[in-house]
């Protein structure tokens, strides 16, 4: 397998009336996520990255190549990416096969990746066929784009950009125009390609759910800054960032499935620190999945409860603990016995935290009353 290094950017510049100075590094795999409201500047970065938009103080490299500095500037068409927008954008005059094909135009035509460079043909690069499996396009090839869902003309979209063999791709809120139904409809294919590929990707989003379902990375930006950045589930778990203030605040964490209780059918969750269980249908032991539960889920208590409807105590150890306008506090546990499992956040009054006298470092058992299966994490 080809070793990858994390990708490093810096763009620093006046845009019209916005002022952008972000630096951040992300893993060379995997999702990661430019997470923040709308209007805080992450089109713009994945503009620069793309090189659609040049500012004098900026810096990218991927994969140990700098695509600029102060000294060089590659220009968009010289840049190994794909790019997914909002839009779909399809050629209305060809048919599903022919726009996915297009994108090898770039490899094979007189526009390729620098000509036959060392990044225009890459050993494990995206064959046709595996990209129509895992979009679920085979029925769609013959038809034109008119006669195409919007869910379906932005799994094209998405699968055009793969085909054009990028080192990188880049996601500027794929699903924002789709309405919730669509949005049902794609994320799975979403997930299928996080799990089948090694591309890399930059994911704009301002919907924490699509982020919990695709990233691993996150990177929050507020007004044109970079206030924090690191693997999803850490910086969920801490209680002073902007996401734990969020009415849907809560944790992504990975699990195994265990086994399947079928008279109740309950599924059990391995994760570190501890076990859940979910109900569920009949899985396979081994296999990963990727659970949610939300701040407002979770409850404290001092010692293991006893005769509760609650299936779910954990024990665990808190980390953190953060006021939230004056009558909440916003906890941050790690799970386990020694606080060396999992991370997970948890909502809870004000008065319930004075009157258990809890704070940081103290033993506690976390009643999770409600589990979300967000993501079957793939290996392949």
């Amino acid at each position: 397998m080809t070793e990858t290094r994390p990708l490093s950017a810096r763009f620093r510049g006046q845009v019209g009336a916005f002022d952008l100075d972000v630096a951040f590094k992300a893993p060379g795999q995997g999702v990661t996520a430019l997470f923040g409201p709308s209007g805080c500047g992450k089109t713009t970065i994945l503009r620069c990255v793309a090189g659609l938009r040049r500012l004098t103080d900026g810096y990218f490299a991927l994969n140990g190549k700098v695509w600029q500095d102060n000294r060089v500037f590659r220009p968009t068409h010289r840049r190994p990416i794909g790019y997914v927008f909002q839009e779909a954008s399809l050629f209305p005059h060809l048919s599903v096969r022919a726009n996915l094909l297009y994108g090898h135009r770039r490899l094979t035509g007189r526009s390729g990746w620098g000509r036959g460079g060392p990044e225009a043909v890459r050993p494990d690069g995206v064959r046709f066929d595996d990209v129509v499996g895992l979009l679920g396009l085979d029925a769609l090839l013959e038809r034109a784009p008119s006669h195409l869902s919007g869910g379906e003309r932005q799994r094209v979209a998405i699968g055009r950009a793969l085909l054009s063999q990028p080192a990188l791709l880049l996601m500027d809120e794929p699903l924002a125009a789709l309405d919730r139904f669509s949005k049902d409809d794609i994320l799975p294919y979403l997930e299928r390609l996080h799990g089948a590929l090694s591309v890399p990707v930059l994911y704009v989003s301002h919907d924490i759910a699509e982020v919990e379902r695709l990233a691993d990375h996150l990177v929050l930006i507020e007004r044109g800054r970079v206030t924090a950045a690191g693997p999803l589930e850490d910086l969920q778990a801490n209680p002073t960032l902007s996401i734990a203030r969020m009415p849907e605040a809560g944790s992504t964490l990975p699990a195994i499935v265990d086994s399947f209780d079928a008279a109740y059918g309950l599924v059990t969750l391995a994760l570190a620190g501890g076990r859940l269980l979910v109900p569920g249908d009949p899985e396979t032991p081994g296999a990963r999945r990727r659970v949610r539960i939300a701040a407002s889920d979770v409850s404290l208590a001092r010692s293991l409860p006893v005769d509760s409807t609650i299936l779910n105590a954990l024990p665990a150890r808190i980390l953190a603990a953060e006021p939230q306008g004056g009558i909440q506090m916003m906890v941050a546990l790690a799970l386990g016995t020694d606080g060396g499992g999992c991370h997970l956040l948890a909502r809870v009054t004000r008065k319930s935290w004075d009157y258990l006298g809890l704070g940081p470092g103290q033993a506690v058992f976390a009643q999770v009353k409600g589990v979300a299966l967000v993501r079957e994490s793939s290996s392949l």
